[in-house]
């Protein structure tokens, strides 16, 4: 498991050196793997949000997406601590302009408190002004009080109140695409009242609808910093490195990753009678996002997003039944969010700013629900077979005269031996079983640069 320490004095994040990765602003290259809480700050009270937080900050997880004027009816169902974020006019519709600040238990001293401990626990804080359906009400509940008279002034408010906490990265969008010049006036706006607002300067990126990434909508913006897909929910084959691979390849370069990708025990396609997304699937989807080029990944749970607290909830009282299978904390420990941190032990174990995309050194690959996925630095190639099953690789591609094979298993992090080769022509490798959930990561390394991994095993 990743250590964290609490207490933590966290470095604004910026762009690294290669413009494909995130760094503190030591220069530190910083591998993002975020979760997905949108409803943290409108449903969770102080003691729930810090075991949350702490469960998160255990698992290895460094940044949290969430958002201010949340999507379940964030504007008229008070937050957990009794309040609504912005004050009601005479007909009663809330005040973008007016956020309700009144006595030091308001809806805006509650999010301090949650920024503060996040920090304190290691955690970056993905944040959005507001979902989508507030200023686009395609779906959702809304209503829609973003235009682009207001949205400078807000955007400039949340900056002056928050842009002086380290640990933030601004995210606009929300689950929304850009249709019409009004929605894309709002966003420039939104951006440019957070960007002259701001004391110091914070990332900024753009949260799109489902199956698409933000370079369909905002890839020309001056203030956009990265790139965010969301690969979504839908049925049939995980294919996101497609998404990952077309943002790698545009001018300018920019970082970009799969920030809402299939969730855990989601129905897929939503509706109940399909099945659930389950660990396999979230797996597949975060190895094919990183090794296709992404500069980290965003892990999600239908009942965390939401905030879920059973059969009782009111707030998904009229939601089909088998929509959510069990509570937000039942969710907690799911074995999908126990294996993320795998993901990034590896690319941490070595160095991962010189990943590149190699699916054109796998020789006649397998396809469909087999398809692997590729990425390699100077010393080091990472091939994730998703049914296990066999890959043949293309070798004298990274240094060394011999390579040392071994097989990385990503529900455990354990790394089993699978011999030297010569670091010539094409070698096939078969993986340590094979079948639906036993997908495997085949790691080679120069034979200078193996590391020495205290948690290698015998070949099984």
């Amino acid at each position: 498991m990743l250590s964290r320490s609490a207490n933590t004095t966290l470095l604004p994040l910026q762009l690294h050196a290669s413009g494909r990765h995130l760094a503190t602003a030591d220069g530190q290259p910083f591998f993002w793997l975020a979760d997905t809480a949108w409803e943290l700050l409108h449903r969770l009270n102080m003691q729930e949000t810090e075991h949350y937080l702490r469960v998160r900050a255990e698992q290895g997880f460094n940044v949290i997406q969430t958002v201010l004027l949340a999507e379940q009816d964030g504007l008229f169902t008070p937050a957990a601590n009794g309040r609504l974020p912005l004050r009601l006019d005479q007909p009663g519709q809330p005040d973008l302009l007016q956020p309700d600040q009144a006595g030091a238990d308001s809806y805006w001293h509650h999010v301090d408190h949650v920024l503060e401990l996040a920090q304190s626990l290691g955690l970056y804080i993905a944040l959005l002004p507001a979902w989508g359906d507030k200023f686009n009400l395609s779906g959702g509940i809304g209503p829609q009080i973003l235009e682009p008279a207001n949205a400078y002034g807000y955007g400039h408010w949340l900056a002056e109140r928050f842009s002086h906490h380290p640990h933030l990265i601004w995210v606009l969008g929300g689950d929304r695409a850009l249709e019409t010049e009004r929605h894309t006036a709002i966003i420039r706006q939104l951006a440019a009242g957070i960007t002259e607002g701001s004391s110091e300067q914070r990332l900024m990126t753009f949260h799109p609808k489902g199956g698409v990434s933000s370079s369909r909508y905002v890839h020309a913006e001056t203030w956009l910093d990265l790139h965010m897909i969301q690969s979504s929910h839908g049925a049939g084959v995980r294919d996101n490195y497609r998404l990952v691979e077309h943002d790698y390849a545009l001018e300018p370069v920019r970082p970009t990753l799969d920030a809402e990708p299939c969730y855990e025990d989601i129905p897929i396609d939503f509706n109940p009678f399909n099945g659930y997304f389950d660990e396999a699937d979230v797996r597949q989807a975060a190895y094919y996002a990183v090794f296709s080029g992404a500069c980290g990944h965003t892990y999600g749970h239908h009942s965390i997003w939401s905030m879920y607290t059973g059969r009782d909830d009111a707030a998904w009282a009229d939601t089909a039944a088998g929509y959510f299978i069990m509570s937000w904390q039942q969710a907690l420990r799911r074995p999908g969010a126990e294996q993320m941190q795998h993901l990034r032990a590896l690319m941490e174990s070595v160095p991962f700013t010189e990943a590149k995309p190699a699916r054109h050194l796998l020789e006649q690959p397998l396809d469909g629900a087999n398809t692997p996925v590729a990425c390699y630095g100077k010393s080091f190639m990472f091939i994730y077979c998703p049914t296990g099953l066999y890959v043949t690789v293309r070798l004298g591609q990274i240094e060394g005269v011999t390579l040392e094979a071994v097989w990385y298993c990503p529900r455990t992090g354990q790394y089993h031996d699978a011999g030297t080769v010569s670091n010539t022509g094409r070698h096939e490798w078969e993986a340590p079983s094979s079948g639906r959930g036993q997908d495997w990561v085949l790691c080679l390394f120069s034979d200078e640069e193996y590391p020495q991994q205290a948690d290698r095993v015998s070949p099984v």
